[in-house]
């Protein structure tokens, strides 16, 4: 009697629009039972939709679920890794300076010797690392640093966001980044710099700094004997 009584209440909550798993937490039974009960009960349109927008419901509750654990590793990963760099050396600092120019700076050439030290990225912490390394660790004058930036054309009308944005990246007034390159091309609509996290790029250029690109390149080769 009580078993029939689980399965009429199981196929009346079925025909509500109420998941397996909405059924199993007030009917207790298996739940290849429950599939044996319900295997002829067939459900309108309206109940079919309801039961749709609940699978999509917690499968997006699941999918937000994940993405917020891997949040949390990922900053326990981070905060893990951080603590074993430490603080840095003045050595150490001027190896990843010499090291970030390598990969990223402009090179002297034999048909370009006078080549001046430009550094360009868009990474916003490559930027202040790079700034930082010249004006603690090389000790150029501070008056000697330019900074240019380069923003695609579509993003003109946001401008004076991607001036205040590096400035405050680079601990600099607004006027030190008047000049404004904006590039032309076309880009594809895929690309994520199509997006408001957009801001271009930021090139750093040394005045009268020949021979210190020349000095760095030195220093390259010192690091790869």
């Amino acid at each position: 009697m009580v078993r029939y009584a689980q399965k009429e209440k199981a196929i009346y909550l079925r025909k509500s629009g109420l998941s397996y798993r909405e059924i199993l937490k007030q009917v207790p039974v298996a739940k290849s039972t429950l599939s044996l009960w319900l295997r002829s009960v067939s459900l309108s349109k309206p109940q079919q939709h309801i039961l749709t927008q609940k699978k999509l419901a917690a499968a997006r509750r699941g999918g937000e679920a994940r993405r917020k654990q891997r949040l949390v590793n990922t900053e326990q990963l981070k905060n893990s890794a951080r603590a074993q760099i430490g603080t840095l050396t003045k050595r150490e600092r001027w190896l990843i300076g010499v090291a970030l120019y390598w990969a990223e700076g402009s090179k002297q050439r034999p048909s370009t010797l006078s080549t001046s030290v430009i550094f360009n990225n868009s990474d916003p912490l490559m930027i202040k690392f790079f700034k930082d390394w010249l004006l603690q660790v090389v000790k150029v004058d501070p008056l000697n640093i330019k900074f240019e930036i380069y923003l695609h054309e579509t993003h003109r009308h946001r401008l004076d966001e991607v001036r205040l944005y590096w400035a405050k990246i680079l601990s600099e007034s607004v006027k030190k980044l008047e000049t404004v390159y904006f590039k032309k091309n076309i880009l594809k609509t895929s690309r994520k710099s199509t997006e408001n996290g957009y801001y271009g790029l930021v090139r750093i250029r040394l005045r009268s700094s020949s021979q210190l690109n020349r000095t760095i390149a030195g220093w390259v080769e010192g690091m790869t004997q």
